[in-house]
């Protein structure tokens, strides 16, 4: 199927001998044949759909979930297929993290792949990243699975690799925003604090990802939905899930402590800022007073009065001593 001059499903046949690319016209005898069959949706529309449900007996209800965004990865077992969905991590602006889906419905001697609907400002080539690496490993030969689930796990063991990869980018940023705060960091505090929680909601994404694929493939584990064969790679994946979902969370509690640190140090620079200027205030409060009071009862002469002068000079001198000497006793300064 062609949309424009986008190519819309890719189909391949994998068998021991090699991978062979052929046309969704061909997908009924592909699947009567020896073989796995790839079939990888680039653009889910509604003659794709049915095109692709009528050949391949899709269930309606999973079928209406690849036309719509998912928000949480989910599985529906049927009786001759399973329907999974799945996430990844794309870096967005801000500090946003875009949610990558990826559908899955995996049959006996088949494997469908779609693509979920992105946020336009996401580039095309981040919905390909699973399906990508996986072909050029099958295209250059290190790769040749025989049933169905073999191949999905292959596509989601690329998707625990993004993970991964995101994971130590966020920890490198860690890192180093953790040698800025223990270095004593000088620049703009609210830019800063913006830059370590854009981290920390990263660490957060990764983390919720993780645990909601992990039960996800517990569930799927729980079930035997691959039978005895398939028990030894769900409980893989899922550990591998859960794994990631650990060192997430253990980078994200590691730069809580940072902001912690950070935050403390600052609001106590705030603090200390605070009480000097108290200190000002209180000492200069008996100059502000008795001025006040002198200028609005006394009349000013066209000449000064040196004597009054320094004796109220002297009651400003004594009153600002008393109030200084009383806040360094109380450790203001």
């Amino acid at each position: 199927m062609q949309r424009g001059t986008v190519r819309v499903v890719d189909v391949r046949l994998i068998t021991p001998d090699g991978v062979q690319r052929r046309t969704p016209d061909e997908i009924i005898g592909l699947l009567a044949g020896p073989g796995l069959v790839w079939i990888d949706v680039q653009y889910w529309d509604a003659d794709t759909a049915q095109f692709l449900a009528k050949r391949l007996g899709l269930h309606q209800r999973a079928v209406h979930d690849c036309t719509v965004r998912n928000p949480v990865p989910k599985v529906h077992v049927y009786s001759a297929q399973t329907f999974l969905v799945l996430h990844a991590p794309e870096r967005g602006a801000g500090g946003h993290v875009h949610h990558i889906e990826l559908d899955q419905f995996i049959g006996s001697n088949w494997l469908l792949t779609v693509h979920g609907p992105m946020n336009p400002v996401v580039p095309l080539d981040s919905a390909y990243v699973e399906t990508g690496t996986v072909a050029r490993k099958l295209d250059g030969g290190r790769l040749r699975p025989i049933r169905a689930w073999e191949l999905s796990g292959a596509l989601v063991t690329a998707l625990i690799r993004r993970l991964r990869d995101y994971l130590d980018a966020l920890t490198e940023e860690v890192w180093n925003l953790e040698r800025q705060v223990t270095g004593g960091h000088l620049g703009d505090p609210e830019q800063f604090l913006e830059e370590l929680f854009a981290v920390r909601h990263g660490l957060l994404a990764i983390d919720t990802m993780a645990v909601m694929s992990r039960e996800v493939y517990g569930q799927m584990s729980r079930l035997a939905v691959f039978g005895a064969d398939g028990a030894v790679q769900l409980d893989d994946l899922a550990d591998q899930f859960r794994r990631l979902a650990a060192m997430a969370h253990s980078q994200r509690e590691y730069l809580q402590g940072v902001i912690e640190f950070y935050q403390t140090r600052t609001g106590t620079k705030m603090t200390i800022a605070a009480e000097r200027l108290a200190v000002i205030a209180a000492v200069t409060l008996p100059i502000t007073a008795l001025s006040s009071i002198l200028g609005m009862n006394v009349i000013v002469n066209d000449q000064t009065v040196v004597g009054p002068l320094l004796i109220v000079l002297a009651v400003m001198l004594i009153m600002s001593g008393i109030l200084l000497v009383w806040t360094h006793r109380k450790g203001w300064w």
